[in-house]
């Protein structure tokens, strides 16, 4: 059983005219081998970029993209010929397959804020593709991705779910094999494995029981299980 804390202060910052990204993992002139991967996911990017700026069109294969959008509006458009706004809450997986690509855009009327998540999938073939979802309204931990959930995704095991907590509120972090916590707005209050945690840092569990944390402050959580 182990925790890995990984503060916000810790990431690789990227930063370009427009564009601001913070990369939890080795990613580019950026490397670390202890920061090379959390079991299938190997890219964890919060992205902050100015209005009508972000990534021009470029190819991606062999991996599955999740998007979650926090602020602002985000355009994508891919060779598929799909083309999507997305707006804050919205999630959107993009299963590049054998190959695919696209575009990702801040709307011209305004910055915006993502997270982006990429893992390597079960599979490489076959023909991309792109769904979206609203992450909806519940308590506690409200599944999007994996199995029950609005979405798939080609990795099997892998869930994906959103947590929004109001001050004071008291959240319980599933058991699994391997889990990822990262807090996307917001604090979580000092408890039993941790100091305080505020907005961009991460909570890495592999082989850990069930724990409760507080909020304390509204508070975005994103969590991934994997199996």
């Amino acid at each position: 059983m182990t925790v890995e804390i990984r503060r916000s202060s810790d990431r690789f910052v990227d930063r370009e005219p427009g564009r601001l990204t913070r990369h939890a993992f080795s990613f580019g002139q950026h490397y670390r081998p202890d920061w090379a991967s959390f079991g299938p996911l190997v890219c964890h990017d919060d992205h902050l970029l100015g209005a009508g700026r972000g990534f021009d069109e470029h190819a991606h294969s062999g991996l599955e993209i999740v998007t979650t959008v926090l602020l602002g509006e985000l355009d994508h458009r891919d060779s598929s010929g799909t083309a999507h706004t997305l707006g804050p809450g919205e999630v959107a997986v993009l299963s590049a397959a054998s190959g695919v690509r696209h575009s990702e855009l801040a709307s011209p009327a305004g910055s915006a804020r993502f997270v982006q998540v990429w893992l390597t999938p079960d599979t490489a073939e076959g023909e991309p593709g792109y769904a979206t979802t609203g992450v909806p309204d519940g308590s506690g931990l409200v599944p999007v991705l994996g199995a029950g959930a609005p979405l798939g995704i080609g990795v099997a095991g892998a869930s994906y779910g959103v947590a929004r907590l109001a001050d004071g509120e008291t959240l319980t972090l599933p058991a699994a094999p391997r889990l990822h916590v990262y807090v996307a707005s917001g604090a979580l209050l000092r408890f039993s494995l941790a100091e305080p945690l505020h907005d961009g840092d991460a909570l890495l569990m592999t082989d850990e029981p069930a724990h409760e944390v507080t909020a304390g402050v509204p508070t975005q959580l994103l969590v991934w299980s994997f199996a």
